[in-house]
């Protein structure tokens, strides 16, 4: 039977007993094998407490920003805890093959990846952002698992958690790499994003309904790019070196400085007019990003 909002998954045994598994090796991380395994109709749509690493070969197709590719090679995503993981309405796709990797928050407490794994902002990326491998990288990747795997079947000692942390570490540096090969790989893709950025900005501050909106937000930015916050300030800051909200500063500055130059309005109404309730925030703003204040650059020009 469907549940009508979201399964909430609490820990390792209950996603083994609801996937229809033998019980975990180890109570705080799990590992499963996709092959040959079939979709449970209730976990279309749960609510996992635990982070989930996934390694997928054979989906028909997915949609990698807003395009959609035919692909058959390594598909890596990655979940924090509380995110909500939603399967294939249609069951798992024929020839699926890969591995999940389930690990229990409390496996982390007190190491250095407790709070070490906050900072790999692929936690936080949507399921269409995932990250696509090489054979190359996959084989690399899937060694590492295998380690994993090894210990995870081992008897438990007290080095079992050592062993398995200091792998997890090797395999999230890994990922934060690849991630960024993708960035640069699928130029195509990455600078079709940046036109679209410039796009969205210029139409925003261009439109009349800026004194009432406001600044436009990093989440109006994503939203608008279909795109996660962090994937794509992650994106854009391997690109160009700079956060959206930086690039959104940019496009403001940029706005300012053609106002100054070219009209004979106040700073306070064009602050106004770029969405700021306050020309004193306007003015340290500019201040910061120019080195000048928006009078100074007025006379500096004229």
């Amino acid at each position: 039977m469907a549940h009508s909002k979201p399964y909430r998954i609490k820990s390792i045994t209950e996603i083994h007993r609801l996937m229809d598994l033998p019980k975990p090796h180890h109570p705080l991380i799990g590992m499963i094998d996709l092959k040959g395994l079939k979709n449970d109709p209730n976990l279309t749509s749960v609510v996992s407490d635990l982070y989930v690493i996934s390694l997928k070969r054979g989906c028909d197709k997915l949609f990698y920003g807003q395009q959609r590719y035919d692909f058959d090679e390594g598909l890596m995503a990655f979940i924090a805890p509380g995110q909500i993981l939603r399967g294939e309405a249609n069951g798992v796709p024929h020839k699926l093959d890969g591995w999940m990797l389930f690990i229990h928050p409390d496996f982390l407490w007190n190491t250095p990846l407790a709070k070490k794994i906050r900072q790999y902002e692929y936690f936080g990326y949507a399921s269409n952002e995932a990250l696509f491998l090489s054979d190359k990288e996959e084989t690399l990747i899937n060694g590492i698992v295998d380690n994993i795997k090894q210990e995870y079947h081992s008897t438990i000692d007290k080095f079992s958690q050592d062993v398995i942390i200091a792998q997890l570490e090797v395999l999230l540096t890994y990922a934060q790499r690849f991630y960024e090969r993708q960035f640069i790989t699928r130029k195509i893709t990455s600078h079709k994003v940046l036109d679209r950025l410039e796009e969205v900005l210029t139409d925003y501050f261009n439109n009349e309904d800026l004194v009432s909106k406001g600044l436009p937000t990093v989440r109006y930015m994503a939203d608008a790019l279909h795109m996660s916050t962090k994937y794509l300030s992650s994106l854009l800051k391997q690109l160009t070196g700079q956060t959206t909200q930086q690039l959104i500063h940019e496009k403001l500055i940029e706005k300012a400085k053609e106002k100054l130059s070219t009209t004979d309005l106040s700073v306070s109404e064009i602050a106004y007019e770029l969405g700021f309730e306050h020309s004193q925030s306007f003015n340290k703003l500019f201040k910061a990003k120019t080195r000048q204040s928006p009078l100074e650059f007025r006379q500096s020009f004229n």
